[in-house]
């Protein structure tokens, strides 16, 4: 099979799809690969090291889009890309299509078919391919809100560790998944105050067992959430319904009571955002304040760490690759329901209950899709 990877373009997108290593184990494969003149760079990847690894380096993204019959990559397509498209190619990235009517429609009217790494599933009922960015992005939250919390960036000038005498920060953390737990373990290690709420009371145990008394737990209800978000200095929001659009746990009558500069980091905002008052961002621009609080909603949080989000996401992405490229795309989802779980659009039709529900369009079950 030929197999493609564009670079990403993306406002500071500087991840790619494949890393050389990955391109040799596919070329090893037997199959062609075809890797856009400098799409690696900014993850560390010179051109030199996908031809050393067996790739042929094309001048721009319309070779690949021509070629290539499956296209690996990160980001959803923007409408440039999407304009690119073509019947029976195979797309292979992140989507997030829920909160999102422009990019399904585009994606319906290409003919593709549209394989979402968020919604793949492993046989214990996990996001394989979610969870490394969900890590990446757990991990940086703080860190990223620490910085916000700085009196020059428009924070409360707020340290997150405190310091003897002084009471450190208050870090609420709202979901206690893959996101809400290594967020917890940064948040608890730079020497925050941590609270996380739940509406999985196995999941708060989970975190009760790994942290003890270090971590706060709370049943997740509106008026808990109320009250929690009046402490926070830091409120991050790692809520996730897989595939479908994110509910509202934040409402915008809430943030008056919170503390004047306090942060959030919505990392939710990928699938629409647990805040009423979020909204997508870019790094580029990532901050905006509403009633005095500054809102972080960048949709790519791990591109600011390209080299190690792309290693990574390889690391997980690289055998469903594989079995698609190996076997045609048809096959390898007939055979394998977990991979069958990601596909979101085929010929036009969408065939994610969660994405036809939030959209209000038909839904085409994949089983139906793939003739089983």
């Amino acid at each position: 099979m030929r197999i493609g990877a564009p670079k990403e373009i993306k406002d500071n997108e500087y991840r790619v799809g494949l890393t050389p290593s990955s391109v040799s184990e596919l070329v090893r494969g037997g199959h062609e690969v075809l890797v856009e003149q400098n799409a690696g760079l900014g993850a560390g990847f010179a051109d030199g090291a996908y031809e050393a690894a067996g790739a042929s380096i094309v001048d721009g993204p319309d070779p690949i889009f021509e070629r290539a019959e499956l296209i690996v990559k990160v980001k959803e397509p923007l409408p440039v890309e999407r304009r690119k498209l073509r019947p029976d190619q195979v797309l292979f990235t992140y989507l997030h299509l829920a909160p999102d009517p422009e990019l399904t429609r585009d994606l319906v009217a290409s003919g593709a078919h549209c394989i979402a790494y968020e919604t793949v599933a492993s046989p214990s009922g996990g996001l394989p391919l979610l969870t490394p960015m969900s890590e990446v992005a757990g991990r940086l939250a703080p860190q990223i809100g620490a910085h916000f919390l700085e009196k020059q960036t428009g924070g409360r000038g707020v340290l997150l560790a405190g310091v003897p005498g002084v009471p450190a920060a208050e870090a609420v953390i709202l979901g206690a998944g893959v996101v809400g737990r290594h967020a917890a373990a940064i948040a608890l290690g730079m020497g925050a105050n941590v609270i996380v709420a739940d509406r999985n009371p196995e999941a708060l145990r989970k975190l009760d067992s790994r942290f003890g008394a270090a971590v706060r737990t709370v049943f997740s209800t509106d008026t808990a959430v109320r009250e929690i978000v009046k402490r926070a200095d830091l409120l991050i929001g790692a809520v996730l319904l897989p595939g479908a659009r994110t509910p509202t746990i934040v409402t915008r009558d809430m943030l008056p009571a919170m503390k004047p500069g306090a942060v959030i980091v919505d990392v939710a905002i990928d699938q629409g955002g647990c805040c009423e008052s979020a909204r997508p961002t870019s790094h580029s621009d990532p901050v905006y304040l509403v009633d005095g609080i500054v809102h972080y909603c960048v949709t790519n949080m791990p591109g600011v760490v390209p080299r190690t989000s792309t290693f990574a996401l390889n690391n997980a992405t690289l055998p469903f690759v594989h079995a698609l490229a190996d076997k045609g795309w048809r096959r390898a989802l007939r055979e394998d329901e977990n991979l069958r779980a990601g596909l979101q659009i085929s010929r036009g039709k969408v065939t994610s209950a969660p994405v036809a529900k939030a959209q209000g369009l038909a839904y085409l079950p994949a089983e139906s899709a793939l003739g089983l």
